[in-house]
């Protein structure tokens, strides 16, 4: 059975421990999905100079962030590694593999909602991130055959991710906010992936909406994987506090 590439919209890593419209879908998603084998995650909260895979056999949470309630920081998600996995995944992209490091947040707050008794393999696959659109869109192609064996590929980020304009009062998006995911979502919907590579052209506020391009450069790893026969389903459409975008994918 084909497993799912999805692409999830992550936002605050309270999202990991909240009831919310957002943690409920991905609760629901993991109830109702087919059971993976093994999860291959492309977060982005792992930048590297090259690609690299974790293959701890028992990776560690990791905290990467500050600020947030105590509750948060006593998360742990002890979810085993894969380094078989790791090993064919390192063979495929000719990555190297990390055998110390853990998942970060941008893994464990979605999957903790997913898959609560976290008894599922977890490898995680770093972005390198000073390659093209175009580079991580054409890596991720090589991954696509991972779905035909039991692997459910995962991309957590943003398409639309601004921390430094964000507006915690907000319940919706700027107007350029929500202009640029429309456009986005135009863009996947009409499997305009080329334009999507090359997202500093999507729109001349763009760098507004991608000042880094981290959290976006996930969605590339997710639509290379699914391909262009069909478009994807849109889902947990929402741009929240004022410049940050929910918007979440999965195959249809």
């Amino acid at each position: 059975m084909k497993l799912p590439a999805l692409f999830i919209g992550h936002g605050s890593p309270m999202n990991a421990i909240e009831d919310n419209e957002f943690s409920r879908r991905w609760r629901q998603l993991g109830q109702t999905l087919p059971k993976p084998k093994a999860i291959l995650c492309v977060s982005a909260h792992w930048e590297t100079s090259g690609v690299f895979v974790t293959a701890h056999p028992n990776p560690e949470t990791i905290h990467d962030f500050h600020g947030f309630p105590q509750a948060l920081f006593d998360v742990r998600y002890p979810a085993p590694g894969d380094p078989v996995l790791a090993q064919r995944v390192a063979t495929m992209l000719d990555a190297r593999l990390d055998v110390q490091r853990g998942l970060d947040h941008g893994v464990w707050s979605v999957l903790r909602p997913m898959y609560p008794e976290a008894g599922i393999p977890v490898v995680q696959l770093s972005l390198a991130i000073r390659e093209t659109g175009r580079f991580h869109y054409e890596l991720a192609r090589k991954l696509a055959p991972l779905r035909d064996e039991g692997v459910l590929i995962l991309g957590s980020g943003n398409m639309v991710h601004n921390l430094r304009v964000m507006n915690f009062g907000a319940d919706a998006g700027y107007a350029w906010a929500e202009r640029i995911n429309e456009t986005m979502k135009q863009k996947i919907e009409s499997r305009d992936h080329a334009a999507l590579m090359d997202w500093e052209k999507l729109d001349s506020e763009i760098r507004l909406a991608i000042p880094t391009a981290e959290h976006y450069l996930p969605l590339l790893y997710v639509l290379a994987a699914l391909g262009e026969a069909e478009p994807p389903i849109i889902f947990n459409d929402r741009v929240v506090m004022g410049s940050i975008a929910m918007t979440s994918l999965m195959p249809p």
